[in-house]
Order: C-alpha cells, then sequence, then structure tokens
C-alpha cells in the first residue's frame, strides 16, 4: 500500500517552499494590506487548492475561516469536494485556475495563465499567486507529516 497524497519530492523544492514567505514577506504584507483579493476569494482559493492537495489540516483550518468570511457551508463542502458551480461569477475564473494550478503540481498551461491575466490583470494576478504558493506550502507540508506518521506506522496510519 502506498501513501497516495501530493508530498515534497525531495528537499530542494521543501526548501525552495519555505523560504519563499520569507523571500515576499514585502509582497504578502501589500497584498493583504492593499485588499487585492477579499477574504472570502481568499478562502475559495484556499479551498480549490486543498480539495487537490488533499491536507486533512489545511480543509479544517480554511473551512474554518471560509465560514468566518461569509462562505456558507454549503459553498465550503461544495469547494472542497471540487466543485465550483457556487463562486460568485467575478471569481470563478480564478478558483478553476487554482484547481488547475494544483493539479499540475504548480505548472499551469501558459493559455490559463493567459486567460488569468485577461480576466484580473497583472497586480490581482500576482496577488492570486503569492496566495496559491502559501497554501501549497500549507498542503504539502500537512501531508509530508502524514506521510511520515504512515511511513513510522508501516503503513497502518492511513489518515
Amino acid at each position: 500500500m502506498k501513501f497516495n497524497k501530493r508530498t515534497y519530492n525531495n528537499p530542494k523544492e521543501l526548501f525552495s517552499d519555505l523560504c519563499f514567505p520569507i523571500r515576499n514577506r514585502k509582497r504578502l504584507k501589500e497584498v493583504k494590506n492593499k485588499g487585492l483579493i477579499s477574504p472570502a476569494f481568499q478562502e475559495r482559493l484556499m479551498l480549490a487548492v486543498t480539495a487537490v492537495e488533499g491536507c486533512r489540516y489545511c480543509s479544517y483550518f480554511h473551512a474554518k475561516q471560509a465560514l468566518k468570511s461569509g462562505i456558507t457551508p454549503e459553498e465550503i463542502s461544495q469547494l472542497l469536494s471540487g466543485d465550483v458551480d457556487s463562486c460568485p461569477e467575478e471569481e470563478a475564473v480564478a478558483v478553476i485556475y487554482a484547481q488547475h494550478w494544483a493539479e499540475s503540481n504548480a505548472h499551469p498551461d501558459p493559455e490559463a495563465v493567459q486567460k488569468l491575466q485577461q480576466t484580473y490583470g497583472f497586480e490581482k494576478v500576482e496577488a492570486i499567486h503569492l496566495m496559491l504558493r502559501m497554501i501549497r506550502l500549507g498542503n504539502l507540508l500537512g501531508n509530508s507529516w502524514d506521510c511520515l506518521l504512515y511511513r513510522i506506522s508501516f503503513g497502518k496510519w492511513r489518515r
């Protein structure tokens, strides 16, 4: 039996993601202060990526944050199952992109990036990518932790 959630493939990938928030702390702070992405929009992006990555810790945390931001329990459930039909129309392109971004292991098709830029403009797309990178870090760290637990239990721990 194999652990089937995405984890870090090598230390270089892990350290690159761990350094990302440090290298980009100024940009992350600017995005938050400018309010380019509303808290609810942020949580929709986070839940879309988490649905693909399957991190149980992020699912719990971001579902709770989504409720605080005004997203309904029904929409949270739909987002965590990969369904984006209940997203606000103005956020749907980004949420679908977030799923694709996660499915492609942060290497989206150039056409998808272009569509995102046409829809939101450069500044907002940069903010979206920052959010996606942050949730990837959380998801892969959580899944890597679960993988370690799985391995040290010789496959008995299957959460």
